[in-house]
């Protein structure tokens, strides 16, 4: 007896192990746009979701960008229920806010997400996001200059979202959409040159390939997955710098001298984001330039940052405020 195709079988496998830690409990949701990654995972989802005693359903998102976006999220939906996912959530979402038009659209999706994972809880989101996909991000935040953390892009499990296809490429990822006899629907804003990632998807990475050979995308994956280990590590550190230097006047600037300046700047990164400012506005700029009120004080004044934030030195404390 044969099995599936073997582009079926890998996204069934990568599916079948996200699905084996989650609690007897958990509801599966499968985020679905009606593209081919997002409809091969669904597709995976409503084949192992049963065999593993969960609830398996989808939440589609209409961004309201486009023309007919209400009745193309209705058609994905009814795909998706046709496929036995229940429930098949259609949230739309009113784009806009920091960030540029990718970002805020990222933002608002993830926001309807989150709203779905508390609605259905316990929950968790699937994401269709491949390993070229990472790579991508990769080289988006290479490009932005932001350090490690952006650098170790997309995490396997984030939260309520986990990612199962990160190790999968694109064409296997497309190849089991079409095995499924599932047909797609292609957004054009990813083939649109006005976008970033369309440009890097279209151009950069292939440029890279030519130039430097086939696997780029792989390695800039395995690049990201190594990076990430590091800068969790990082972090974790950092947490217990900004703990230790907390206090009722502000962050102690001694504290935060007498630390290395990896842990410093994630130290002050995270008080500023505290404070309210945007995360996708706050670049490593402003952090070097808080962090000089730390170690280059010479009496400076206070410092504006992103969404209206001030940061300021008084009496050996780095503020942020309002």
């Amino acid at each position: 007896m044969s099995g599936p195709p073997a582009a079926v079988a890998a996204v069934r496998s990568a599916v079948r192990r996200a699905l084996t830690e989650l609690p007897a409990d958990t509801t599966v949701l499968v985020a679905c746009s009606g593209g081919a990654d997002s409809l091969a995972l669904a597709g995976a989802v409503a084949f192992e979701a049963p065999r593993a005693g969960l609830r398996a359903g989808a939440v589609t998102v209409d961004h309201g960008l486009q023309e007919g976006s209400a009745e193309r999220a209705e058609k994905v939906a009814a795909v998706l229920s046709g496929l036995g996912l229940d429930p098949v959530s259609v949230r739309a979402v009113r784009v806009g806010g920091p960030g540029g038009p990718e970002g805020a659209a990222r933002a608002a999706r993830h926001a309807a997400f989150a709203e779905a994972a508390a609605e259905y809880a316990p929950a968790v989101v699937l994401l269709g996001h491949t390993l070229d996909d990472q790579a991508e991000t990769v080289l988006l935040g290479l490009a932005r200059g932001s350090g490690a953390r952006s650098l170790a892009g997309m995490a396997p499990r984030a939260g309520s979202l986990l990612r199962p296809l990160l190790d999968l490429d694109r064409a296997a990822v497309r190849a089991a959409c079409a095995a499924m006899g599932l047909t797609p629907w292609e957004d054009p804003h990813n083939a649109d040159p006005r976008f970033a990632r369309s440009r890097v998807r279209h151009d950069t990475l292939p440029a890279l390939e030519r130039t430097l050979g086939p696997g780029i995308a792989a390695a800039l994956a395995r690049t990201a997955s190594l990076l990430r280990a590091d800068a969790d590590a990082l972090d974790s550190l950092a947490e217990d710098l900004w703990s230790e230097a907390r206090t009722a006047e502000g962050l102690s600037a001694a504290v935060l001298a007498a630390a290395p300046e990896a842990l410093r700047t994630r130290a002050l990164r995270r008080a500023a984001l505290d404070a309210g400012c945007p995360a996708g506005a706050l670049t490593a700029r402003h952090v070097r330039e808080v962090e000089r009120l730390v170690t280059a004080w010479r009496g400076q004044a206070h410092l504006d940052l992103p969404g209206g934030v001030r940061a300021r030195r008084v009496a050996g404390h780095v503020r942020f405020e309002p």
